[in-house]
């Protein structure tokens, strides 16, 4: 069960649209990042975001059926395990009911002045398990 998840919507635009006519899987990949930045946002301080910064190490997107214009699509996110230098994020693309798409990321956080890994602090790692109940 998740305590804090986070969830956006957004109607698909044509800049969205590939030569498929479906949205480009360019365009969910930044979905999943957004979500993954607007849901920080919310979840961090001016403190953390001072001293830290989390990069991508692994994408895992799984498409399940198109969107297409105008397509009203709610973008899903929460935080997994969290161990060493590493959390996954979980995200999940819907429009109405039905999965579009999955994805999992692993997330590396790296000390901001050196930009190398760090083990995950206890003040970040409170915020990141308080998301799982």
């Amino acid at each position: 069960m998740i305590n804090n998840s986070f969830s956006y919507t957004l109607i698909v635009s044509e800049s969205d649209i590939d030569t498929l006519n479906h949205v480009n899987n360019i365009t969910y990949l930044q979905w999943v990042q957004n979500a993954a930045q607007k849901h920080w946002a919310i979840l961090s301080n001016s403190e953390i975001d001072e001293n830290y910064v989390w990069v991508v190490i692994r994408h895992e997107i799984d498409y399940f059926l198109p969107a297409i214009l105008n397509d009203k699509i709610t973008v899903s996110t929460y935080i997994g395990d969290s161990y060493g230098v590493k959390s996954e994020r979980f995200v999940k693309i819907k429009k109405g009911d039905k999965i579009l798409a999955k994805a999992k990321t692993i997330w590396c956080l790296l000390d901001k002045n050196t930009m190398k890994p760090v083990k995950v602090p206890s003040e970040i790692m409170a915020i990141l398990q308080s998301e799982k109940a």
